[in-house]
């Protein structure tokens, strides 16, 4: 199962949350800004709290959909209705669509607790969204924008080699 290498985990570790919370905000801001339609397959479960918790990561993220808001904490999970938990790397992962849930679920690689149907909405929402990471990042770097992306990019594929790269 990968993980993140140590030498990434202690800069997490160190940083303040506030400056986490930021990054992780802006992402998903530029996620939702390529994607605006992104959770409009959730019907329903719009109103959902979803919850994510890397098993690597002394941090849970948690959105909502509806109000398209995203929080970190560290310390104790956060109360949600739907939380998925596992390795960061297999996490994003399944946000760009790239790791096959089912597998990663049915191999105890993903453990998700709360309501499942809520998360295969989830998952279905996310199906073909063509979300790319490292092109974020990349933006949020400015002139060094091709560098970041890049290296993230590469990173990303050292991290998910030999995953399945397509959803069931």
């Amino acid at each position: 199962m990968p993980s993140l290498p140590p030498l990434l985990v202690k800069p997490v570790d160190l940083a303040p949350l506030w400056l986490v919370e930021r990054v992780a905000r802006h992402l998903f801001s530029g996620v939702l800004k390529a994607h605006p339609d992104l959770f409009e397959r959730l019907g329903a479960y719009r109103e959902t709290c979803y919850g994510f918790s890397p098993v690597d990561l002394p941090l849970h993220f948690t959105v909502v959909p509806a109000m398209k808001t995203l929080a970190v904490s560290r310390g104790a999970p956060p109360l949600v209705d739907a939380r998925i938990e596992g390795p960061l790397v297999l996490l994003l992962g399944l946000l760009e669509g790239r790791c096959d849930a089912d597998a990663l679920f049915f191999s105890r690689d993903l453990s998700v607790t709360g309501d499942m149907e809520a998360m295969l909405a989830l998952r279905n929402a996310l199906d073909d969204s063509a979300i790319d990471l490292p092109r974020e990042l990349g933006a949020l770097a400015g002139p060094f924008s091709p560098l970041v992306a890049g290296t993230a990019r590469y990173i990303r594929g050292k991290a998910l080699e030999g995953r399945d790269a397509t959803w069931n």
